[in-house]
């Protein structure tokens, strides 16, 4: 590591203690782990966290009014109040639980969606944006016969806040767009965006998958009306998702699933369902997962979204550095490291992806190779795939060191 680098907002070392798996020797090799963009590893807070529950808290929330559901209820609707603070929503009825980003994409397009965008309506999308704000959009459009449009990338791989302005119009109902993309690391400006889009009276969803692990985040700032995100990529358990929808459209948003628990009165030919937001989850909740997610936000909490964006900025701006240094490597994403989040996508010359990350492995670093399920981005960069390291609270400068000397072992092994 170059004297110039040092950490300084966040304390690693004692950071990897919390996080059990770190242990793990793959190939009987130090684990250094560079898959966080996919799945972030979990803290020993965490993983008691979800023993606990088991233990002295299980019993079905709302339904029974013995002593284990009440607490079970209580918890799930502290969560719920926990994750409101998080990302600063006005209201907790706002907050819904669901399984994942995707789930709640795909909620606001089967519900919000199919009610809203009918024949010649344009639903605005990015380039760049995962395959869970493609599809739910492309199975509206064909649907209810709208368009769909895409804003493309400047000559620096940042959106063209140009192209989006030349499309926007009267006919866009919703503009979806990430908030930070998995594949390049730009950081969108969704405050803008949404900003311009609601003086054309369209909706805005962002995908926050990306950037609630890695900064802090304001809806209401934001101005936002309807944002998602998932546990697991904040240290949280998988099957626990967020989906926030702005007060003022509450009441404007059909019940996505209907069932268990999100009624009030049911006929034999009709029904009305109980108010935000239990009218939108359907069904037994990951009660577990919700109460557990608190776990996560704590510990995020207590080492600070800012140190935390801050400490993977300086990851970004060494490594960076370090990649360019490889002059068989092509990069992706903006140069600048303050335009991006920590991940860097890049391509080993005449080197297959799987393959890179398959000797990677072999020296027990693990990274993501493929896609990364941005089919769309791909062709616009022209290449099938990427290599993709992607950083964490939990990563160092002797991490990066690592994935350095492991590409140099690559560039050798094809040589």
């Amino acid at each position: 590591m170059e004297e110039d680098f040092k950490v300084k907002y966040v304390d690693v070392e004692k950071i990897k203690k919390d996080f059990p798996i770190l242990n793990v020797k793959p190939h009987g090799k130090k684990l250094i782990y560079l898959d966080n963009a996919a799945t972030t590893q979990k803290p020993i807070e965490v993983i008691k966290a979800m023993d606990k529950y088991y233990e002295e808290l299980n019993a079905n929330v709302y339904r029974s009014p013995h002593y284990l559901s009440a607490l079970s209820t209580q918890a799930y609707e502290e969560a719920r109040e926990r994750v409101k603070k998080f990302i600063n929503a006005k209201r907790e009825e706002s907050i819904v639980f669901t399984r994942n980003t995707t789930e709640s994409i795909n909620f606001i397009a089967y519900s919000w969606g199919m009610k809203h965008i009918n024949e010649g309506d344009e639903i605005l999308l990015t380039i760049a944006e995962h395959h869970s704000n493609i599809l739910p959009w492309q199975m509206v459009a064909e649907a209810k016969k709208a368009g769909l449009k895409y804003v493309h990338l400047d000559e620096n791989f940042r959106l063209s806040m140009k192209d989006f302005k030349e499309k926007m119009s009267d006919k866009v109902k919703l503009v979806a767009v990430q908030h930070m993309s998995n594949v390049l690391g730009i950081i969108n400006p969704v405050e803008e965006i949404t900003h311009i889009a609601h003086k054309y009276g369209a909706k805005v969803l962002i995908d926050g998958a990306q950037s609630v692990p890695h900064m802090p985040i304001d809806v209401q700032r934001i101005g936002c009306d309807f944002f998602a995100f998932s546990g697991h990529k904040m240290l949280g358990p998988m099957g626990i998702g967020v989906l926030y929808i702005k007060e003022d459209l509450l009441s404007d948003v059909p019940p996505f699933l209907r069932g268990g628990e999100m009624i009030d009165e049911v006929f034999e030919d009709r029904a009305t369902f109980a108010p935000p937001p239990l009218k939108f989850e359907a069904g037994t909740p990951n009660v577990k997962g919700a109460c557990v997610l608190v776990s996560a936000i704590d510990y995020i909490e207590k080492i600070g979204l800012s140190n935390i964006h801050n400490h993977e900025g300086e990851l970004l701006e060494y490594g960076l550095q370090k990649m360019k240094e490889l002059d068989f490597v092509k990069l992706y994403g903006p140069n600048d490291a303050k335009e991006r989040g920590g991940l860097i996508s890049f391509n080993v010359e005449g080197v297959h992806p799987h393959d890179v990350a398959t000797i990677l492995d072999e020296e027990g670093i693990a990274v993501r190779s493929g896609h990364h399920c941005c089919l769309p981005l791909m062709r616009y960069l022209g290449v099938p795939a990427t290599v993709r390291a992607s950083f964490y609270l939990y990563n160092d400068f002797e991490d990066i060191d690592a994935l350095v000397e492991g590409l140099k072992k690559v560039r050798k092994w094809f040589k």
